[in-house]
């Protein structure tokens, strides 16, 4: 037999636990976190016994952390101390002692690091580098509270405090953080297994180039002068200052076909005031994301994608070239109201409305007419 104990219940808050589930990238953040504990735990015997060079024999085994079950209340899960049989009794065994002091310790830095007081109070140097795999899938959004009853200090975990503790080591010089970028390659050694990635604004990022990757990173290589894009996730390093030295490794790598409504939103999201020969209005930020948006949730991927373009007003226009058809959509991204017209250049037809683009029906509409004048069977 085992006893089982209640050992940790933190709660997780961000856009992504709002359905009462768990994404798998940040299960691995909980398995950091109990390699964390072990060694802390490993920590607190020895400074509780100076005197000895080694730990008992056996020192882990017969105790492990287990994930039991999500409480509700956003998400919570609930993490529960194992014990075997032979280290149970009516009193905790020194090892179950040390895991429980483990588990304060880890608590009370990321506490600390909340309220920027003292770090290496509750954890030494050598133990504060594990920070690094832990919290590093959360988004700018997202936070984990390890005390979640306690409204004053719940020591909450999110990209700032993470950051904090890796860097409160005087042993560490570099984090990492999860990342998203896009932008073309310029350069592709192969035999050095690696590859550069130009951004937008210029800058170069030097990354590992595997087997996995290897096809689609040549190929954006072969083309560009053609300007290729592409969007990689992965895990990049950075230096205390906060400058990416490099992408250690990669999850994914996907082409970017050149008419993409994110990528090409996310360029017209650079424009600044006066962007038209010191006139033109730039494109709110607002505006240019509930059109991402909706574009992704509305529009059909099975039609063709227009070429979209900034207007001096501050909106998007929406062109499509479709057999004899010209189309136009010019959306005024405040108001979310779109003037569409359309002309025939074969028969002089014309088709014109105004759409108001927060409405199901209203898409559903222009899915139809550019299905129709593309020849796209539903």
């Amino acid at each position: 037999m085992t006893e089982v104990l209640d050992f940790l219940c933190p709660r997780l808050v961000g856009k992504r636990f709002e359905e009462h589930a768990v994404p798998l990238e940040v299960l691995k953040d909980f398995a950091a976190l109990e390699e964390m504990m072990t060694e802390v735990a490993k920590w607190h015997y020895r400074k509780e016994h100076p005197t000895r060079e080694r730990l008992p024999k056996g020192f882990t085994e017969g105790i492990s952390i287990k994930l039991k079950s999500l409480e509700d209340g956003s998400v919570m899960p609930k993490f529960v101390l194992v014990v075997a049989a032979s280290l149970a009794g009516l009193l905790p065994s020194e090892n179950q002692q040390c895991f429980e002091k483990a588990r304060e310790s880890i608590i009370s830095a990321v506490d600390a690091a909340e309220h920027s007081e003292n770090i290496t109070t509750h954890l030494p140097d050598s133990m504060l580098g594990y920070f690094d795999k832990i919290g590093r899938s959360l988004n700018d959004d997202e936070y984990i509270e390890f005390r979640p009853t306690n409204p004053l200090r719940p020591a909450k975990l999110n990209k700032e405090t993470r950051k904090k503790l890796v860097l409160a080591s005087s042993q560490t010089q570099f984090y990492t953080e999860d990342i998203q970028i896009k932008g073309i390659i310029p350069e592709a050694d192969q035999g050095k297994s690696s590859f550069t990635i130009e951004l937008i604004d210029g800058a170069r990022i030097l990354a590992q180039l595997d087997d996995v990757h290897s096809e689609i990173i040549m190929g954006a290589f072969n083309k560009y002068k053609k300007q290729q894009r592409i969007s990689v996730k992965g895990i990049a390093k950075y230096n205390r200052y906060g400058s990416i030295q490099k992408i250690e490794s990669i999850e994914y790598v996907n082409l970017i076909d050149e008419l993409d409504i994110s990528d090409r939103l996310e360029d017209i999201s650079k424009l600044k005031d006066g962007w038209l020969d010191g006139k033109g209005i730039a494109p709110s930020a607002d505006g240019l994301k509930w059109l991402d948006e909706t574009f992704g949730v509305s529009y059909e991927s099975s039609l063709p994608l227009p070429h979209l373009y900034p207007t001096a007003e501050g909106g998007i226009q929406a062109e499509w070239t479709l057999n004899d058809w010209e189309i136009s959509l010019d959306i005024d991204i405040a108001s979310k109201i779109a003037d569409f017209q359309g002309v025939n250049l074969k028969t002089g037809e014309e088709e014109e409305g105004i759409y108001d683009l927060s409405k199901k029906e209203t898409w559903d509409a222009i899915n139809s007419a550019i299905r129709n004048k593309a020849g796209v069977l539903a």
